[in-house]
C-alpha cells in the first residue's frame, strides 16, 4: 500500500515536470515568431519659415572708451573726478606733481637765452670780419694788397662763418630742448580726451605713478561713452561663417532677466582667440561685436550677456522637428561562403572605389504601419525644426519620437504602433 501511494506521488511529480516542459517549449516557440512593434509619435510634414541662430556668451562694453596711463612720474597732487561722474573733452582730471619739470623746463629755456646771446655775438662778429675781408679784396684788385694779407683775411672769414653755423645749430638744439621740455610738462596735466563717463578710476590722491615713453605707465582712469554700447560674444569657429555684419541679433543681459536688447553685427573678429590651447579642452573662438541699438542708461561696462545672431530666414520651406532627422550607414553586402565545405564565414564586399560608406541623413516616415526610411538632405535650422531640401514632398506623418527608437530602434519595414499623435502648428513658425 505504502509503495502504490509512492509511485503515485512520483507520478504527479514527474507529470508536473513535464507538463513544465511542454508550457516552456510552447512559449519559446511561439513567442520567438512574435515581431517586434516600437511605439513611435509622429508629426505632419508642413511648409514654415525657418530662423537660423548662432548662440554666444560674452560681456557688455562700450564702443568707445579710452584707458588713460601716466606719462610722467610723481605724486598725484589734483584729482577732479571720482567713478561714475560725467565728464567734457578738455576737462582737468588730474594732476601730477610738476616741480622737477618745471625746472627741467626753466633750465632749457635758459640755455635757449644763451645761444641766442652767443649767436648775436658771434653774428656781430661775422659781420665785421665780412667788411674787412671784402676791403682787403678791393685793394688786392687795386694791388694795393699781397696774396698773403688777402689769405689772412679769407681764414679769419671763413673761421667766424664757420662759428656762426655751429652757434646757430646750438640754438636749434636749445628750442628742441626746450619743447621737449614743455610737452614733458604738459604731461603732467591729464585732460579728458572726450565726452564721456568715468569708469574706472585706478589711483587716489597723493599716490605716486610712473609714467613712460616707451611703455605703459600706472594706469590712471578710463574714459567711456555709455550712450554707444555693445556687446562682445565669443562665437564658435564652426559658427562664425554663418555670420555677416549687419545680421541682427537679440542679446540678452545675465542682470536684467528676460528683458531683450535688439542689436546688429558690427564687427567680425579675423583672429581667432584660443582657450586651452593643446589641450583636450582647446576651444576656438572669434570675437563677434554687437552694436545695442537703445542701450538706455541702465547697462554697465563688464555685464555677462548672452546673443541670439540671426544669421539667415527662409520662409515657406519643407521642415521637419530636428530630432526626427537621423543619421544612418548603409548595410555592407555580404558574399557567400567560398569552398565547397561551405564552412567559410562570409565576408565584406568593399566598394570598388575603395572608398569607405558615409553616414546618410535619413528620416522615418508610417507607412501601412510600418517604418519606411527615406534619405533627405537638410539645409538650416532653427530651435525646434530644419529644412528639408529633398527626400521629402509634404503631407508624410514623419516620425518625431521617442529619440532612441529613431536613432537606434527603427529600420526599414520596422513594425509601429502610433502614441498620441503630434499635429503640426497651425501657426507655422
Amino acid at each position: 500500500m505504502a509503495n502504490g501511494k509512492k509511485t503515485k506521488k512520483k507520478l504527479f511529480i514527474f507529470g508536473g515536470l513535464g507538463l513544465l516542459v511542454v508550457v516552456i517549449l510552447l512559449l519559446v516557440v511561439f513567442g520567438g515568431d512574435k515581431e517586434n512593434i516600437v511605439n513611435v509619435q509622429t508629426e505632419k510634414v508642413e511648409k514654415r519659415t525657418i530662423t537660423q541662430v548662432v548662440s554666444a556668451t560674452g560681456k557688455i562694453n562700450p564702443v568707445y572708451q579710452v584707458m588713460i596711463s601716466a606719462e610722467a612720474t610723481g605724486e598725484i597732487v589734483y584729482l577732479g573726478v571720482k567713478e561714475g561722474d560725467v565728464v567734457r573733452k578738455g576737462q582737468l582730471l588730474v594732476r601730477i606733481k610738476p616741480d622737477i619739470y618745471e625746472a627741467q623746463r626753466n633750465n632749457s629755456a635758459a640755455r635757449l637765452e644763451q645761444s641766442k646771446a652767443s649767436l648775436s655775438s658771434t653774428k656781430a662778429q661775422l659781420d665785421k670780419v665780412e667788411s674787412d675781408y671784402k676791403r682787403v679784396q678791393g685793394l688786392f684788385q687795386k694791388k694795393l694788397a699781397s696774396d698773403s694779407e688777402l689769405e689772412a683775411s679769407k681764414a679769419i672769414y671763413l673761421q667766424t662763418l664757420g662759428s656762426y653755423e655751429s652757434q646757430k645749430s646750438f640754438v636749434v638744439q636749445s628750442e628742441a630742448a626746450l619743447k621737449e621740455s614743455n610737452e614733458t610738462l604738459n604731461k603732467t596735466y591729464v585732460y579728458a580726451p572726450m565726452n564721456g563717463t568715468i569708469s574706472k578710476l585706478s589711483v587716489e590722491l597723493a599716490q605716486r605713478v610712473l609714467g613712460s615713453n616707451f611703455s605703459p605707465g600706472t594706469e590712471i582712469l578710463t574714459v567711456a561713452d555709455l550712450s554707444q554700447m555693445e556687446a562682445r560674444v565669443d562665437v564658435d569657429e564652426n559658427d562664425v561663417v554663418l555670420v555677416s555684419v549687419g545680421d541682427e541679433a537679440k542679446v540678452k543681459v545675465d542682470a536684467f532677466g528676460d528683458k531683450e536688447f535688439k542689436g546688429k553685427v558690427t564687427q567680425i573678429g579675423n583672429s581667432a582667440v584660443s582657450k586651452g590651447l593643446g589641450t583636450q579642452d582647446e576651444v576656438v573662438n572669434f570675437e563677434v561685436r554687437v552694436l545695442i541699438d537703445d542701450p538706455g542708461k541702465q547697462l554697465r561696462p563688464g555685464m555677462s550677456c548672452d546673443a541670439d545672431v540671426k544669421t539667415e530666414t527662409k520662409a515657406n520651406v519643407l521642415a521637419v522637428p530636428i530630432q526626427s532627422v537621423t543619421a544612418r550607414m548603409d548595410k555592407p553586402m555580404m558574399k557567400e561562403p567560398e569552398g565547397e565545405g561551405g564552412d567559410m564565414a562570409a565576408q565584406e564586399v568593399k566598394p570598388k572605389n575603395g572608398k569607405a560608406n558615409k553616414a546618410k541623413e535619413v528620416v522615418f516616415i508610417t507607412k501601412d504601419n510600418k517604418a519606411k526610411m527615406i534619405e533627405v538632405k537638410t539645409g538650416i535650422s532653427d530651435d525646434t525644426y530644419i529644412e528639408i531640401q529633398s527626400g521629402l514632398s509634404g503631407g508624410e506623418d514623419v516620425v518625431s519620437g521617442p529619440y532612441r527608437a529613431i536613432s537606434k530602434e527603427l529600420e526599414e519595414g520596422t513594425k509601429i504602433s502610433l502614441q498620441s499623435k503630434r499635429s503640426g502648428d497651425k501657426e507655422k513658425k
